[in-house]
């Protein structure tokens, strides 16, 4: 990807965090474009414009992106008006409010074109969520870090706090009666793992990142594992960002001696854990990884998606049962039960198969105190998917019947929900996440 752009997302008409939630989506579809962060939500009073308008939700994201400052401009246009933006006043009240607050280090201004965006350093329903995800980003006019122009801002803001919630991703009655009927208040994010514990192993980036934020978002402080200092600590400050504490921990889970050491210092950091997820994988499909032969390649994968997996969750489940709780989570493949034509099928058929049936295995050892399933993804837009080639992207699109790529969010979400209270009785299952790629 060949830039890094923000931008601003406001809705105050209709189910307006379905909005911003349906905007992200678009964007996270488009060829070329990585929604790599999103900031919590925050309700705001309306700025200018006619008067009885209703409060907005704002929020601002990350975008890596390969498209070029006015091809980026119009394609935010395009989403405002596929979710119904309809320019009837100014400032008035909209569906769907998209803006482009910087692009790179870019100065650029024309009449239909100005980055970074004239009014940013001014408003404090954009400074605010920005400065959650991009604290350090310079604005390249005012020479002045995000996080120093939302200082100076809520320093000569007269208008009251903004209220932060959790971005809610079901659209039933219960979530939209919340989003809509609480409008104006102090909303408490939901923070249902709050004072858990919890470890992903290879949490640097991907799906393991997306998880160790999820559990973050729901109040669980996280310890970051990987084997990438720099990247390790900066997932870490990421949880952090979310209110609870982070650490971090590298191990190399193909020695067997470094993954019993990890356990234990793991459970020693906090006292104990309560939630463990075995997340890291070896990448066999890109790099000089994709090179290697078949014979090296299930070697790397035997172990560390097989024997880490396994020599972990027997430590770290053996501990959880003797304190009486805890909820284990493993990641096998959609496909790895009715296979896939070709090396790569037949490699992680293999591996993620023996993940899948060590799950089922394991949960009859460790109930009733300890919960134990697996997610299976299936086509998910990591590292492999960016690149893949456009056979493949058709591919994905036409044995989908959601007709789209999984992302890393998709499945941090369904992470989230299974080592919750919510789903307190379910054990021993493998959860498919691929947009009905693969049924029964």
């Amino acid at each position: 990807m060949s830039a890094i752009a923000y931008i601003a997302l406001g809705s105050n008409l209709g189910h307006r965090q379905e909005f911003l939630s349906s905007a992200l989506q678009l964007l996270r579809e488009q060829p070329g474009m990585v929604v790599s962060q999103v900031s919590g939500s925050y309700e705001t009073a309306p700025v200018g414009g006619p008067p009885g308008q209703g409060p907005y939700l704002n929020a601002a994201a990350e975008l890596r992106t390969d498209l070029q400052p006015r091809e980026l401009l119009q394609l935010l246009l395009d989403i405002e008006q596929k979710l119904g933006r309809i320019r009837l006043q100014h400032f008035g009240p909209r569906t769907l409010d998209l803006d482009l607050l910087l692009y790179d280090n870019l100065v650029h201004n024309e009449e239909d074109l100005i980055i970074p965006h004239p009014r940013m350093h001014e408003r404090m329903f954009v400074l605010q969520p920005l400065a959650e995800i991009a604290p350090n980003a310079v604005h390249p006019v005012l020479g002045r870090s995000v996080l120093e122009l939302h200082d100076a801002c809520a320093a000569g803001a007269a208008a009251a706090p903004m209220a932060h919630f959790e971005e809610q991703t079901a659209h039933d009655s219960s979530s939209q009666a919340f989003g809509e009927t609480m409008a104006g208040k102090n909303l408490t994010p939901s923070r249902e793992l709050a004072g858990q514990r919890a470890l992903v192993t290879g949490s640097t980036s991907g799906i393991g990142r997306a998880i160790a934020l999820e559990l973050a978002a729901a109040g669980a402080d996280v310890i970051v594992h990987g084997r990438r200092e720099d990247a390790a600590s900066a997932v870490a400050a990421q949880v952090q960002a979310a209110g609870v504490r982070a650490h971090v921990f590298r191990a190399d889970l193909r020695d067997a001696d470094a993954c019993g050491q990890l356990v234990q210092s793991a459970w020693s950091q906090w006292g104990r854990l309560d939630i463990w997820v075995n997340n890291a994988g070896a990448d066999t499909l890109t790099g000089d990884a994709a090179q290697w032969s078949f014979a090296r390649k299930w070697q790397e994968l035997q172990a560390i998606d097989v024997t880490a997996t396994i020599l972990l969750s027997r430590e770290v489940g053996a501990l959880m049962k003797e304190a009486g709780s805890g909820v284990l989570l493993n990641m096998g493949w959609d496909q790895a039960e009715t296979g896939m034509e070709g090396d790569s099928g037949q490699l992680f058929a293999a591996a993620k198969g023996a993940v899948m049936a060590f799950t089922r295995s394991l949960t009859l050892s460790l109930s009733p105190e300890v919960r134990v399933n697996c997610l299976a993804p299936g086509w998910i837009r990591t590292a492999w998917g960016e690149s893949a080639s456009e056979a493949w992207q058709e591919r994905v699109r036409r044995e989908t019947p959601l007709q789209r790529w999984g992302t890393p969010a998709d499945v941090a979400r369904c992470a989230r929900w299974l080592v919750a209270p919510a789903a307190s009785y379910i054990t021993g299952q493998v959860i498919r996440i691929n947009g009905g790629a693969v049924r029964g």
